[in-house]
């Protein structure tokens, strides 16, 4: 089923946004707001994100476009601006604001009732993958919701953010949401925040220089910044490495040459996972979430692979996958009622994992641990970030996009934790069942996106169309990879305790 684009507009009042000529002048900074580097780099590849948001009931357009005209528009600037290229001799972009018509950027297709009637999750699926070969219209702010109006298995209806990766980032969207929303269980409050993570190594946790010179402590401070400088510049001959000629082996998770094809179909299945089995792990472990997420993602590849290859001799693999880091402070996403942080402050570092049979299935976690633990005794998301900045300022956005792209198509995947509300949540007057979010335009056939919301946490792939037919089945050894961690950190836990207890 191919979805078209023909849209049924509601016959409603036009929506839109005016900014005065007072507001611009008492506001430069959103009136006028330069792009940042990464933002650039993004411009440059065509780098969408992709927001699929189940709806607890079914969709009234006029209500949910009201919504997005008093909380969206009014709290996110980027959603009332358009790119224009400024007269420097550089030519650098900017965000500048403009009137918006809200009913230019709403979508109701109609698609084949037929098709929807026989399997509405693959309708979905099938139109939200249409949307990965589609132009946005430049001329106009570049996001867009798109309304499927029929019921699901997980929801009554379902509608779709489209927008470009320029505006902002999946951290920045996300907050974005939650401050134009409202709790579902108290319409009066706004919805509650996840804890804020606990950020450790060396980066960010360095220790005073001790009192007394030579002692056992400052003999230990002293190593640790030899250990750190040590490891950075591994990291950075790495990083420099893959620009030039390090590439991952050849699997089936590495993008099948098309032959130039520039912009290939994109698919984005997802499925959701108990939050309680991630936390379990993590605290038998002694690991952050992200550790949990890293291994069981290892797990659940190495399940599809030997499972797909039929091969047992091999035993150990090592890729890599790209990690976008969030560069905000932690407690930015805690004051997101007063402010809300615009466009891409994230940096990226290349982080191994591997594909290999274990007879534990602690040990996918316990080598991502070791893995994570690795990469925090390091600066190489500094240097990452400050090495865009640097080639896109001195050397125009086309330089730091090919070097990008070549970090993108010598690794194997992108891997992403994003942080969602900590419940659920209601947007412009209709309660959210579910969110998924992701990314496409990058040269990859797999992307992987963890988002918790609520009791859940979802797993999210964005696969090549055709070199990943049976998505589901991977989509389901993510679901069975937890199942296993999970009964292998329950049994060593009840075996703690009995030994405890002799």
């Amino acid at each position: 089923m191919e979805a078209t684009m023909n849209v049924a507009t509601p016959p409603s009042r036009s929506l839109s946004v005016h900014v005065s000529a007072e507001t611009e002048s008492a506001d430069n900074s959103t009136a006028e707001d330069p792009m940042s580097p990464t933002g650039r780099v993004f411009e440059e590849m065509g780098v969408y994100i992709i927001v699929v948001m189940g709806l607890s009931m079914p969709v009234n357009l006029p209500v949910f476009c009201a919504g997005i005209e008093t909380e969206l528009l009014t709290r996110f600037p980027r959603f009332r601006s358009i790119q224009v290229m400024d007269g420097s001799k550089d030519g650098k972009p900017r965000w500048v604001q403009t009137v918006v018509n809200v009913d230019d950027h709403i979508i109701v297709p109609r698609l084949d009732l037929a098709a929807v009637d026989s399997d509405p999750e693959k309708a979905v699926e099938d139109y939200v993958a249409s949307l990965s070969l589609l132009p946005m219209d430049r001329r106009r702010p570049l996001w867009e919701f798109h309304f499927l109006d029929f019921r699901t298995s997980e929801a009554a209806s379902t509608t779709v953010l489209r927008l470009h990766h320029s505006i902002g980032d999946g951290m920045s969207i996300m907050t974005l949401l939650m401050a134009s929303s409202r709790s579902t269980a108290d319409p009066a409050r706004l919805p509650a925040m996840p804890p804020p993570p606990k950020r450790t190594g060396a980066i960010y946790q360095r220790c005073p220089q001790p009192p007394r010179l030579w002692s056992s402590d400052y003999l230990a401070w002293l190593w640790s910044y030899v250990v750190l400088a040590w490891h950075t510049l591994v990291d950075i001959v790495l990083l420099a490495a893959t620009v030039l000629f390090l590439r991952d082996p050849g699997t089936m998770f590495t993008l099948v040459p098309d032959g130039g094809q520039s912009r290939r179909r994109k698919r984005l299945v997802h499925q959701s996972l108990r939050l309680d089995d991630v936390k379990l792990i993590k605290t038998v472990l002694n690991c952050t979430m992200n550790d949990v997420l890293v291994g069981v993602t290892s797990a659940a590849l190495s399940r599809y692979y030997f499972r797909k290859s039929c091969n047992i001799n091999t035993k150990r693999i090592c890729l890599r996958s790209i990690l976008p880091v969030n560069t905000r402070p932690v407690s930015s996403r805690q004051t997101y009622v007063t402010k809300v942080e615009t466009g891409n402050r994230i940096s990226n570092i290349i982080c191994p994992f591997y594909i290999a049979l274990h007879n534990d299935p602690l040990e996918y976690v316990r080598t991502a641990k070791r893995s994570m633990h690795r990469k925090k005794s390091s600066l190489e998301v500094m240097f990452a970030q400050m090495t865009v900045d640097f080639l896109v300022k001195y050397f125009g956005p086309k330089t730091g996009a090919f070097i990008f792209r070549c970090f993108v198509t010598r690794t194997t995947a992108v891997l992403s934790n994003v942080v969602g509300p900590a419940e659920h949540i209601t947007l412009c007057g209709h309660p959210i069942a579910f969110m998924a979010i992701s990314v496409y335009g990058l040269p990859q056939a797999l992307t992987m996106h963890y988002l918790n919301y609520g009791s859940n946490i979802k797993v999210i792939l964005t696969v090549d169309d055709e070199q990943f037919p049976d998505c589901h089945q991977l989509l389901n050894d993510f679901a069975e990879s937890v199942k296993l961690v999970r009964d292998a950190a329950s049994l060593k836990t009840l075996t703690t305790r009995s030994r405890m207890t002799e």
